[in-house]
């Protein structure tokens, strides 16, 4: 008997009946893969995220970080919205004499006000500080070398370039609502031709051998002044000790004439105490012999003066020589 041919069996693994599931969530894996770099779009710190759609600006704006966007249709730009220095090169200009001289660089620092960012860039278009800024420096360096001397321009006024262009270039903005604020302006020396140049450097260094002579001559007059009011002060002092010293002697003296005037005073007043004591003590005797000179006080006085008296009788009579003791 013939034997039947039976066909290989296969053997099935379990499950692969429901293996089409696992098909559209890999697409959709997939697509999701691709798409979220396209939504997705980090905004650098400092800066905002502007949006177009079809090259249209929208109002819309976002902040550092991770934000979204519609891939294809919307694109993006960031804009610094945080201090910034514009550095503006190579800026040729002519004196109004004629001569030629570059200021190699302008520095411009400013700010962008993120309300204002939209409009401003709707205005200016993304490089807006080329119009505000770079443009516009090199306008007004050119107009104030026209109106200015090279004496002028490398001397005399270069110290109020800076502020003078800070003033313009924050009047521009604020004319246009732009919200940029100018915070400073920084101008370099200018370059001028070789030959000017050595001119200078020679007048520099005459002019400054002048300011250290001037020096000098202050130094000296200062000391000369100084000087004088040292000896002006010494002959004050010596004046005064003299006049300190004249002042002593004169009160000496006169305190000297004082006591002498006292003493003097004391001495009369102690002679008219005495003069007036005697006198007093002669009034007194006076009055007692007014009272004691009577009659028989007188009577025994001479009596006993006689009595008293010693007589030596010389001759033969008594009446003619005696002699008495």
């Amino acid at each position: 008997a013939a034997h039947k041919t039976m066909p290989p069996r296969v053997a099935r693994v379990p499950g692969t009946q429901h293996g089409w599931v696992w098909i559209p969530l890999a697409v959709i894996g997939v697509m999701l893969a691709l798409a979220v770099p396209l939504c997705v779009h980090k905004v650098s710190e400092g800066h905002i995220a502007l949006y177009f759609r079809g090259g249209a600006l929208l109002k819309e704006t976002a902040g550092a970080g991770y934000n979204i966007k519609i891939p294809y249709l919307t694109t993006y730009e960031e804009v610094q919205v945080t201090i910034q220095t514009d550095a503006v090169r190579n800026i040729p200009c002519g004196t109004r004499g004629g001569v030629m001289i570059s200021f190699d660089r302008v520095e411009v620092v400013n700010r962008l006000d993120k309300k204002h960012a939209v409009e401003t860039v709707r205005k200016f278009g993304l490089h807006y500080d080329k119009p505000m800024v770079f443009d516009k420096i090199h306008h007004e360096i050119n107009q104030f070398c026209s109106r200015h001397t090279l004496q002028e321009v490398f001397i005399d006024l270069f110290d109020t370039i800076d502020e003078s262009l800070k003033e313009i270039l924050q009047n521009e903005a604020s004319k246009y609502e732009t919200g940029i604020d100018i915070i400073a302006v920084r101008v370099t020396k200018p370059r001028i031709p070789e030959n000017i140049r050595k001119n200078y450097e020679e007048m520099e260094a005459q002019r400054t051998q002048l300011l250290i002579a001037a020096e000098h001559q202050k130094v000296a007059e200062r000391e000369a002044t100084t000087e004088k009011r040292r000896a002006v002060i010494e002959a004050e002092k010596v004046a005064e000790v003299m006049r300190v010293r004249k002042q002593q002697e004169i009160t000496e003296k006169e305190t000297s004439r004082r006591i002498s005037e006292l003493n003097d005073a004391i001495f009369v007043a102690q002679e008219k105490a005495k003069a007036d004591a005697r006198a007093y003590k002669l009034r007194l005797q006076a009055a007692a012999n007014k009272k004691l000179l009577t009659p028989a006080y007188l009577e025994m006085q001479r009596l006993s003066s006689l009595a008293n008296a010693s007589k030596v009788y010389f001759g033969t009579h008594l009446d003619t020589m005696h002699a008495k003791r």
